[in-house]
């Protein structure tokens, strides 16, 4: 089986994903092991994606967003 190492988590995070793991019984292990699998194997439904659009199409309307990728790569070059 392979490994994951996730570094630099913050003591809150950690700390919720221990309150998490409690709930449901499990280590701490346990409990990353099953969220990163829940995530993995998530595929939103066509009821999931139709009821998105809507709620932005209720939000935004028609507005269009630009790109903000050029942007961020500039702002990091800095």
């Amino acid at each position: 089986m392979a490994q994951v190492l996730v570094r630099d988590l913050d003591d809150d995070t950690v700390a919720t994903l221990k309150q998490r793991a409690k709930q449901h019984h499990r280590s701490l292990q346990s409990e990353v092991r099953a969220i990163l699998v829940d995530a993995a194997n998530y595929t939103p439904s066509a009821n999931t994606t139709a009821h998105l659009r809507a709620m932005r199409a209720e939000l935004f309307g028609d507005k269009l967003f630009p790109d903000s990728t050029p942007m961020i790569r500039e702002d990091r070059e800095r």
